[in-house]
């Protein structure tokens, strides 16, 4: 008789830079992960996955997966590596960096992370405890939503605002620089559900995407002119008497001033910027106010651009202006984050950075490791996990340029050779997340999800918590936090006495998988509809006296020093854009094009970019161009075609299409240059400037020229 195979299933979360937060189940038969699904009992995704996690198991098996520590063996770049123990590479990692510290002091090293997981015990922030005490330069963590953050805590506050579940009740939803089809996936259902009982959707997009195909109105601007769409839409409002004035009185800050500001936005001055018709700005303001609960969800590519920042101060300003807030499904959703009952203190160990410690921007990777910044320390070692640099930051030919250097002693922890591992000197093979215990909490909706180790990692490959154990006890460090096992982790930076816990402990996650922090029903939250906004005025703040730029906390490892602290302008309003035609006529007659580089469908940033079965879901490298751009460049459908300008170049085959206006490409992120057609990506032509506000990157802010390759 055949003996019975074991069967056992854990709680899983996925772990990636998703809004979503998946809730999920890992099953495992004889010790092997067999299958990843869905859990169907989370409220909120429901038991579904994405088109990038529905075959999550077989990653964990992919046969290109680094399995044990190695050691370059050829130059920088070559691929060549030479197998060696966690001992000697833990051994090796110390002595260096303790070379390092005796010559050039500690801040000559820096860690650099992102998304690539975002758990508190695995993921973007899992190596501040150690990096602090260390004493090493902080990376600053802007990749994504920190522009929007600081717009957003600056107008109304830290509060998670609309619960997303409750968009079944909006009658006029507006999704602005959001794909949500690809990128949002479970939050869709919720919008569908509102559309079959009236609601129109509304999507703001400069070009058509899937989502905005699906929605009931496109409305198409510039790219880099949302902020003078939104001031329009001001204008209209207070112009057509569609302001709700008792609202606006009890519950707003600095309403007179914004209006005065607001007077030069006319409709047909901002057709004239935007291209969006007069008529439609007049006619958006007038449904906006007036179908309600009326609700916009913001996308953080609204922040791609040098004016991103005050283009969401604007956005933020629209649901007070008309009274949105009182009703159920009314208001704002930017990031839940906010309301999440986690110790961020406890998580990155400020408390170990020393006064005056420097902060070097991940977005600037390319100028700190080119001489570019002109740092004091130089960078001597880069410590890279949970992100790819040479496929996702700007400026990526700087970026390998700096890689390149052999005075640089860069440490990758990864799971697969990627286009930034094969410019390390040592390379730690990293558990994936079946393989470790680990909490997430989520950028788009209200729960906690717990992700239980299903198996053991394979090969040699170990958590990323145990990274840190070990380089901890290598470097001399004796902190309990050091100490503690994953699970310890899990429960430590949660503040379970908050009200939002509800009471619960982490044996509720090791039954459930997933906790709802108390934030209230999402068919009755209203958490404004009587103001009690966690601003200083306890209002929408229209109006700012004396606000300084900065990076919100969690960016930063909690830091409050050495912020870039520019003036803010009291009053949201229209930055141009860098790099239009219309703002800079003499670049536009080298790159007359302007690009944007939104997330891909198939892949999640650059992981599952390596799975040839994700890259045919994707298809080829892609520039979607207009029938008349095509035209004037001899381009037709399906040509090889390079897109570049004086930061670099990359290839990709063209889909001629409507859906593009004139004067735009597009072309997705997250394909790896080594396998493109030529060894390039969309962020070799990606400035590395940053917007206005939260330091946030200007990915939809630069022009390009695209010719067909012959």
């Amino acid at each position: 008789m055949n003996e019975q195979l074991k069967r056992e299933t854990f709680f899983g979360a996925c772990p990636h830079d998703c809004p979503d937060t998946c809730s999920m189940i890992y099953e495992v038969v004889d010790g092997r992960l067999s299958f990843v699904r869905g859990n169907k009992e989370h409220p909120m995704t429901r038991g579904g996955l994405c088109v990038k996690l529905k075959d999550f198991h077989d990653h964990h098996i992919n046969p290109d997966r680094l399995t044990y520590p190695l050691r370059r063996s050829g130059p920088k770049g070559s691929k060549r590596f030479e197998r060696i123990t966690w001992d000697e590479a833990i051994s090796e990692i110390g002595k260096r960096w303790r070379e390092i510290i005796a010559e050039y002091g500690s801040q000559a090293i820096m860690p650099y992370s992102y998304l690539g997981n975002m758990g508190l015990v695995q993921g973007i922030n899992s190596g501040d405890p150690f990096f602090n005490k260390l004493g090493s330069t902080v990376n600053e963590k802007t990749f994504c939503a920190s522009g929007s953050s600081t717009a957003w805590l600056l107008t109304v506050g830290p509060t998670g605002a609309v619960d997303p579940e409750s968009f079944v009740h909006a009658k006029y939803i507006v999704i602005w620089a959001c794909n949500s089809i690809s990128t949002n996936l479970h939050h869709w259902p919720f919008v569908l559900e509102a559309q079959k009982r009236g609601a129109k959707v509304v999507v703001i997009d400069s070009y058509r995407s899937r989502t905005a195909k699906a929605g009931d109105w496109h409305i198409c601007p510039r790219p880099g002119t949302d902020g003078a769409l939104a001031m329009g839409f001001i204008n209209s409002i207070i112009e057509q008497g569609l302001v709700d004035q008792d609202y606006v009185d009890k519950y707003t800050y600095g309403y007179p001033e914004l209006k005065e500001r607001a007077a030069e936005f006319t409709p047909e001055y901002v057709e004239k910027v935007t291209g969006v018709k007069a008529a439609d700005v007049a006619k958006f303001a007038r449904e906006f106010a007036t179908a309600q609960p009326s609700v916009i969800r913001l996308g953080v590519a609204l922040e791609r651009s040098i004016g991103g920042g005050q283009a969401i101060r604007a956005a933020c300003c629209l649901p007070a202006l008309v009274g949105s807030w009182r009703h159920v499904g009314g208001g704002l959703l930017q990031m839940p984050l906010w309301d999440f009952p986690i110790d961020w203190a406890k998580a990155a160990r400020p408390d170990w950075i020393k006064p005056g410690t420097r902060v070097v921007n991940n977005l600037k990777l390319g100028a700190a490791l080119t001489g570019e910044m002109q740092l004091d320390p130089p960078i001597k070692s880069l410590f890279v996990f949970c992100t790819n640099p040479v496929t996702q930051a700007p400026e990526t030919n700087k970026i390998v340029k700096g890689l390149q250097r052999d005075d640089l002693f860069t440490v990758v922890a990864e799971h697969f050779l990627t286009d930034t591992a094969k410019y390390a000197d040592i390379i730690l093979p990293a558990a994936m997340a079946g393989e470790a215990e680990d909490m997430m909490w989520s950028w788009g909706h209200f729960y906690l999800t717990y992700n239980q180790k299903a198996v053991d990692p394979p090969g040699e490959c170990k958590p990323t918590s145990e990274v840190w154990r070990l380089l901890a006890k290598e470097m001399g460090f004796d902190d309990p936090v050091f100490k503690m096992t994953d699970s310890e982790l899990c429960a430590e930076y949660i503040n379970w006495s908050d009200p939002k816990m509800g009471g619960i402990d982490m044996e509720y996650f090791k039954k459930h998988g997933f906790y709802k922090i108390n934030v209230g029903d999402a068919d009755t939250r209203t958490p404004h509809a009587e103001g009690n906004f966690p601003t200083p005025s306890g209002k929408v703040e229209f109006l700012l006296h004396d606000a300084k730029n900065f990076v919100a906390g969690p960016f930063r490892a909690m830091y409050d020093g050495e912020q870039s602290g520019e003036p803010v302008d009291p009053l949201p309003g229209y930055v141009p854009a860098r790099e239009r035609p219309e703002t800079n006529p003499e670049r536009a007659k080298l790159y007359s094009l302007n690009i944007i580089s939104p997330k891909s469908h198939a892949f999640l940033n650059s992981c599952y970019a390596n799975e040839p079965h994700k890259i045919k879901t994707q298809g080829e490298q892609f520039v979607l161009i207009s029938p008349g751009d095509a035209t004037k460049r001899s381009i037709r459908e399906g040509d090889p075609v390079r897109v570049y300008n004086d930061r670099g170049d990359f290839e990709g085959l063209a889909h001629v299409t409507e859906d593009v206006p004139a004067g735009v490409v597009v072309a997705t992120l997250g394909y790896w240059r080594s396998l493109n057609r030529s060894d390039g990506s969309v962020n070799c032509i990606s400035s590395d400037a940053l917007c206005g506000l939260g330091r946030a990157p200007t990915f939809s802010d630069n022009l390009v020229e695209v010719q067909r390759v012959n």
